[in-house]
């Protein structure tokens, strides 16, 4: 990959558990700052996910599949690594609120300390997703809300799917 290719990669990172419209906004935004936007999807370590990684990838790939010059990958390990392996020199992460500053804050000065070649951007979503995540997604859906305006088609299918087969279960 030429030196002109690699100014044109960036990296989005997260766990995506499910992909939400939020995500898929930042996504778009970025997509029109850099020619190539690699979707990478981490298993996450800290968190328990609720869907596994291959279903989260599938979904993330469902949700954004009119849209050239993705790839959605799966990575684990030191996120500057990856980006350094995939020639990209951006790191895209979302901002919805003042309480994800101090983390991104810290993650973007870890990176910098990391690996020099690699930015952090942060995007801020769209005012009618500011304030989404997996987490409140999955509360809601969990007590039967209607989130069909806040996730992709697929994911809004596949979360009720799930959270119906648990229900199951637990009975």
């Amino acid at each position: 990959m030429d030196s002109r290719d690699q100014a044109k990669t960036a990296i989005y990172p997260g766990t995506f558990d499910p992909i939400t419209k939020g995500h898929v906004d930042i996504i778009r935004r970025a997509h029109r700052l850099f020619q190539n936007i690699i979707i990478a999807v981490s298993p996450n370590p800290r968190k328990t996910p609720l869907f596994q990684l291959a279903e989260r990838i599938d979904m993330v790939r469902e949700a954004t599949k009119d849209l050239q010059g993705l790839s959605i990958e799966p990575f684990d390990g030191l996120l500057v690594d990856f980006a350094d392996n995939k020639g990209a020199i951006a790191i895209i992460r979302g901002m919805r609120a003042i309480s994800d500053f101090e983390y991104e804050f810290q993650m973007a000065l870890m990176n910098r300390q990391l690996n020099l070649n690699v930015e952090t951007l942060f995007l801020m979503p769209s005012k009618e997703y500011v304030y989404l995540s997996s987490s409140l997604i999955k509360e809601v859906a969990g007590y039967g809300g209607d989130i069909s305006d806040l996730v992709p088609e697929v994911v809004s299918e596949r979360l009720l799917k799930k959270i119906s087969s648990r229900t199951n279960e637990a009975r």
